[in-house]
């Protein structure tokens, strides 16, 4: 397997993280989302989305995160990333998607961008934006976790999908300095979750195109 991605990018995190959790030994190919290496035609053309991470695995090229996540867990089926339970698994699914479809849509690189060159807003303006919409759903996840008595994981003893997805996010959220201090669970979790190899080697900054 190949994990085309960038140190930074937090869908890319998603997946060193999960490829490490299933095991999965994985050469990671570095593309510069700074430089919009993704956006030149030789990688285009393998990947129309022109997105990072992209997998590269049983002769096929496979875009977006969390069709990959999925992906994952069905042709590598342990650990688990989704449990048996039907409501288990849409509990774990309800959270996980909530971060990955309302902060990372808003928030991500091309939005900051768009919204510097050509809208012309300030750093200032973009991180008060990039705090607004992480406020917007990460207030609700930890009430969830509240709500259904969470301790270091969100089921059982040992992380799945939504660690996956909420990790990055919260280290999104330190660079922006969101303030995490009314934010017990999530806190919580990620420390327990950093605590694991899995999770310690798939760090932003631990990666080979790191600065």
């Amino acid at each position: 397997m190949r994990l085309f991605g960038y140190f930074r990018s937090s869908t890319s995190y998603r997946l060193r993280i999960a490829l490490n959790l299933k095991g999965l030994a994985f050469e990671n190919v570095p593309v510069n989302l700074v430089t919009a290496e993704n956006k030149d035609e030789a990688f285009t053309s393998r990947n129309p989305f022109g997105s990072l991470p992209m997998l590269e695995a049983d002769g096929r090229d496979r875009a977006q995160s969390m069709a990959l996540l999925e992906w994952l867990d069905e042709a590598y089926p342990e650990p688990r990333f989704l449990p048996a339970d039907i409501e288990t698994r849409y509990t774990v699914r309800e959270l996980a998607y909530g971060i990955a479809t309302e902060i990372h849509a808003v928030n991500n690189l091309p939005v900051l961008k768009y919204l510097k060159d050509p809208l012309g807003h300030t750093q200032d303006e973009i991180d008060t934006w990039y705090r607004h919409w992480l406020a917007r759903t990460l207030n609700p996840v930890e009430a969830r976790l509240a709500q259904l008595g969470a301790g270091d994981f969100l089921q059982g003893d040992a992380p799945g999908l939504f660690e996956i997805v909420l990790i990055p996010q919260l280290a999104n959220a330190r660079r922006f300095n969101y303030d995490l201090t009314s934010s017990p669970h999530m806190t919580r979790i990620e420390a327990a979750c950093l605590a694991l190899p899995a999770f310690a080697a798939a760090h932003p900054d631990k990666q080979i195109d790191a600065p």
